[in-house]
């Protein structure tokens, strides 16, 4: 038997910029707690910026994310993984430039 995926989160700066679709962590806000969603680096666009977008936008709705909004990043896991990680904890995070508010 296959040992579990283990989940490791890591600085944002690392992730890849080429479109693959990663997992990502939104900080807590006023509106909610901090949340995984899937997301990809996306050039620019007459309708939407160069950036993070999540990965279920369209052409007509584009959600895009802004850096100080995301705390980390990591691979998707595989179809086989039991479980869905935990939002990555600011205690987890080395912050360089302060909390982005």
């Amino acid at each position: 038997m296959t040992p579990p995926e283990t989940f490791q989160w890591r600085d944002l700066a690392s992730a890849p910029r080429d479109g693959t679709r990663i997992l990502v962590t939104l900080r807590a806000t006023e509106q909610g707690p901090a949340t995984v969603d899937t997301a990809y680096w996306a050039r620019g666009t007459s309708r939407a910026g160069e950036g993070w977008r999540a990965a279920d936008s369209s052409a007509d709705c584009v959600i895009l994310y802004a850096e100080a909004e995301l705390m980390g990043w990591m691979p998707l896991p595989s179809p086989l993984a039991a479980s869905w990680p935990e939002p990555m904890r600011p205690e987890d995070a080395q912050e360089d430039a302060g909390s982005g508010i």
